[in-house]
């Protein structure tokens, strides 16, 4: 567990500097764009990679019994997460009604798998990512102005859902590959 806190410290942490913005600009000023972006990669992926390692070998400790439904809930909740990160970088009409769709992808992400999971690991790393998700879009608010986005052609917002359908359907088969839990049965 101490391994899977680590990291969930360590991502959480390099992705709070956009949030302190004197902190980042000194550190942009001090070693320059590039050299920035790379430690804060380097940052990010070293905190994912105790994270994936933490979690994977994470002994199960309950802490609750899902309910039966659990399961079915969190294959509904995953199914709008591909979508909304799909059109989290695309050009879509999705961010005229969502401001944050990559981050509340990953708030619906938490929530699906802390309905699915009652266990230890689980719950500390869904819950923090999830809240973590929460207080970005607080800070991403209070750091831009709004603007209003223009409205596109609907093949945008056509193509977003066939490639989140697409991933979706591809994280329902390999699930039992990657994280070693069958979705489908």
């Amino acid at each position: 567990m101490a391994i899977l806190t680590a990291g969930i410290i360590v991502f959480i942490a390099v992705h709070l500097l956009p949030s302190f913005q004197s902190v980042r600009s000194s550190l942009v000023a001090h070693l320059g764009t590039g050299p920035y972006k790379g430690l804060f990669s380097l940052g990010a992926l070293t905190g994912l990679t105790l994270i994936v390692f933490g979690f994977a070998n994470a002994d199960f400790v309950p802490v609750w019994q899902p309910p039966p439904w659990g399961r079915f809930a969190s294959m509904v909740l995953m199914f709008p997460v591909f979508i909304l990160m799909a059109g989290a970088n695309m050009r879509s009409n999705l961010k005229r009604f969502v401001k944050h769709p990559f981050l509340w992808s990953i708030v619906l992400w938490a929530v699906a798998h802390l309905i699915a999971n009652g266990d230890k690991a689980s719950l500390i790393l869904f819950a923090s990512l999830g809240v973590f998700a929460l207080f970005d879009m607080w800070s991403a608010n209070r750091r831009t102005n709004s603007s209003s986005i223009s409205p596109v052609a609907r093949k945008f917002d056509f193509l977003i859902v066939a490639l989140g359908t697409i991933g979706y359907v591809a994280v329902l088969l390999i699930h039992p590959y990657l994280f070693g839990v069958p979705v489908l049965h």
